[in-house]
């Protein structure tokens, strides 16, 4: 028999597998742990859950910037976890700059994916026909994408227009009357220039240009009086009769008379003209002076366009309102005055008696 006594290492296998599982054990807890609050993490916030949510990224934040400022908006839960997983997908430095509408219940990682691809949220500017510069500038100052004197000052470069390859001292009148799609962040120039673009694709094309050219007009002339009879024509059927009235008057160089060119002087787009502003010396008052104005007093649709271009074959050389869309013409001046102490008549009695029609019928 061996008298060597027993190793002490004999159950060192069985502590050392103990605490390999033990370890094991923990690591495995800690990463379901944190597999959870990561997960968590990744659900949409409690304001988001409620509705959807409106967010501005600036250009100049950063990565840490932007997830503190999409916390601090309640579009996501945790900045660390945003940052990680843009770090991980290698977008943290080309997201994008804008105005975010980030739907209801969004994750964190759709909200992380909007920013990625730039998908930014679109806003409708709508140009009627007839708009100046001025009413575009408000709109576009409402919507929050520019304040309304830089549309105004840019709009008004004489630079710009000719660089958009418009021979005018301003866009008056050569921005197409339509709907468009822009973002925050847009410049001014580029807005305008869509609607310049459209403008030429639609209006300045050579087609347009050699049939004015035919009526004696230039483009510039086309547009300028087209703008007088937008703001003069209520009704689409008479606009080749206005458009002939002043065509005829500017043919006898009789002064155009147009209310709506002193109102556009005088910035009063949409009220009449009082008697002194009438007497203002201006480039645009068309009682003072002869001939067209200077430019356009608004942004012309193509009807109106169309209207110049091929105007109705009657003789009249005046016209008054008969009610608030349709007007009298007539070929003399003492005709004239006759319809129009007769509309003047008629509008004092409909305004003082109940008697009056609804239609516009004389009484």
């Amino acid at each position: 028999m061996s008298s060597e006594a027993p190793s002490p290492s004999v159950d060192r296998p069985r502590g050392a597998h103990f605490v390999r599982r033990a370890a094991v054990v923990v690591c495995l807890g800690l990463s379901a742990l944190g597999a959870v609050a990561v997960a968590l993490a990744m659900r949409p916030p409690e304001p988001l859950e409620r509705g959807s949510r409106t967010v501005e990224v600036p250009a100049t934040i950063g990565l840490l910037g932007i997830a503190r400022q999409l916390a601090d908006q309640g579009v996501i839960r945790s900045q660390i976890v945003f940052v990680g997983l843009s770090l991980s997908r290698g977008t943290a430095r080309s997201l994008k700059a804008g105005e975010y509408e980030v739907p209801q219940g969004a994750p964190l990682l759709t909200v992380l994916q909007l920013l990625e691809t730039g998908r930014v949220k679109p806003h409708l500017l709508v140009l009627p026909e007839g708009f100046t510069i001025r009413d575009l500038a408000r709109q576009i100052e409402a919507e929050g994408i520019a304040p309304a004197a830089d549309v105004i000052r840019v709009a008004g470069s004489p630079h710009l227009a000719w660089s958009l390859g418009i021979e005018a001292d301003s866009l008056e009148g050569y921005l197409f009357p339509d709907t468009y799609q822009v973002t925050k962040g847009m410049r001014v120039e580029e807005i305008l220039g869509r609607m310049t673009q459209r403008f030429r694709d639609r209006i300045g094309t050579p087609e347009v240009v050699a049939h004015a050219r035919e009526r004696g007009l230039s483009l510039h002339q086309l547009v300028t009086l087209a703008s007088i009879v937008e703001k003069e024509a209520a009704l689409a059927s008479e606009r080749p009769i206005i458009a002939q009235v002043f065509l005829n008057r500017l043919r006898r160089d009789m002064p155009l008379q147009a209310d709506p060119t002193v109102a556009y002087a005088m910035a009063k787009e949409g009220r009449a003209p009082t008697r002194d502003d009438l007497q203002r010396d201006h480039p645009y008052n068309t009682y003072k002076n002869h001939g067209l104005p200077p430019g356009p007093i608004g942004n012309p649709g193509r009807s109106s366009i169309d209207a110049v271009l091929e105007p109705a074959n009657v003789p009249y050389l005046y016209f008054v309102a008969a009610d608030d869309r349709s007007h009298y013409f007539s070929t003399t001046l003492e005709e004239h005055n006759r319809a129009v102490a007769r509309y003047r008549q008629y509008r004092r009695l409909r305004a003082t008696s109940t008697l009056a029609p609804a239609d516009g019928r004389m009484l």
